[in-house]
């Protein structure tokens, strides 16, 4: 097209422009573009004054090795129809980009379905993505958790809970105060809370029901955070005995952690799990993702590595030293023992190799087996996940 693109931030009409055009180019409206208004940063595409392509982000914290990392979350993104093909995504994604780094994000997450394009770009996610539905009977059958106080209503010590908790994982959001209520009323969520007599809460679970057409409810888990195996049991106990009104429940994705409480103790091992399209994850600034994040308190190390440039085809090199809970990372010249690609060098930010052979099969290359296993120990203390949506 002839006339000229310009990309700026949002003010008030190429807001509203910008929610109409997400609307026409997702098939129903967005809710978030509204909802997110006063925390959110919206930077979009003009030809002529006329919006055609945009994004949302965020500016908050992921949690990896137990520390919080400044993190430019992505969504709400679409390019109008008419103006597809011109690779206008790719100078999105670099716009929607800057300010947050600007403000000091140094790794970026994004969940699309467009995973190849997002790959080309950068990003690579560190897990796979389910959904699980399982049988209310089954859960009825196969947890019990009298032992324990359930109370309706999400309360600050609830909220602390979740926050605790969220740094047991390489991935979670640090939620800042208003996630919480923004999620419930998108959702309309209804939250429990797990404990035991006299404890502060152990367990948080969020859920939101819908109307079956014929029968009972549909019931779908958004939120499922358990201080202790007993205390999933609990919340998986109490979800059984929703079955007088629901069939199945259903964890929406991401939603159930990957640990092995519900797979290991159902007495007849019939749920279904539904792939989905998976968190992805970027590093944006080097340096500094390393510095910030958390790192093994028993492990002292150092690894020449070579990175891919952001330019590609060419390689940086650098030299890793982790020491006693911290690292950092700095140009050497010296020939790298392993050498990692930017989306390769994301996923072990994540944790997401948890082996040599894992590694080895997604195209890590080592000059021995010695390094390539000491840089993987030290992002695997913690496992990969994302419970939160964006």
């Amino acid at each position: 097209m002839s006339e000229q693109l310009s990309f700026t931030p949002a003010d008030d009409g190429l807001w509203q422009q910008y929610d109409e055009l997400a609307t026409r180019a997702y098939g129903h409206r967005v809710g978030d573009i509204t909802d997110l208004r006063e925390h959110a940063d919206l930077q979009v595409a003009t030809r002529e004054g006329r919006v055609v392509a945009g994004g949302l982000g965020l500016l908050v914290n992921q949690f990896f090795g137990g520390s919080p990392v400044p993190s430019a979350c992505l969504g709400a993104g679409c390019v109008a129809p008419e103006e597809r093909g011109e690779h206008l995504a790719t100078r999105m994604a670099a716009e929607r980009l800057q300010p947050l780094q600007e403000r000091g994000a140094v790794i970026s997450a994004i969940s699309t379905s467009s995973t190849g394009y997002a790959r080309q770009l950068g990003w690579e996610a560190p897990v796979p993505v389910f959904a699980w539905a399982v049988s209310t009977d089954d859960l009825k059958r196969s947890f019990t958790g009298d032992d324990f106080e359930i109370e309706h209503g999400f309360t600050p010590d609830a909220q602390d809970l979740q926050r605790g908790l969220a740094r047991h994982w390489n991935g979670p959001v640090e939620r800042p105060d208003w996630w919480f209520p923004w999620k419930h009323r998108k959702n309309a969520l209804t939250t429990y809370r797990f404990r035991q007599p006299g404890q502060p809460p152990a367990g948080m679970l969020s859920l939101t029901t819908k109307r079956h057409e014929r029968h009972g409810m549909k019931l779908v888990v958004h939120d499922f955070w358990a201080a202790s195996q007993s205390t999933a049991a609990a919340m998986l106990a109490f979800l059984g005995r929703h079955n007088a009104r629901a069939e199945t429940i259903e964890f929406r994705r991401g939603a159930l952690p990957p640990y092995p409480t519900l797979l290991h103790n159902l007495h007849r091992h019939r749920p279904t799990a539904e792939a989905w399209h998976p968190w992805m994850l970027r590093i944006l600034d080097i340096p500094e993702a390393i510095r910030l994040r958390g790192w093994p308190a028993d492990l002292n190390a150092n690894v020449p590595i070579e990175i891919e440039n952001e330019n590609g085809g060419a390689w940086d090199r650098y030299f890793l030293r982790i020491t006693t809970g911290s690292a950092e990372i700095s140009p050497t010249h010296t020939e790298g023992k392993v050498t990692l690609t930017r989306r390769q060098l994301a996923v072990w930010y994540a944790g997401g190799y948890r082996t040599v052979t894992s590694a080895r099969m997604a195209g890590v290359r080592a000059a021995s087996e010695k390094p390539l296993a000491t840089l993987i120990r030290s992002t695997t203390e913690l496992e990969p996940w994302l419970p939160d949506h964006f």
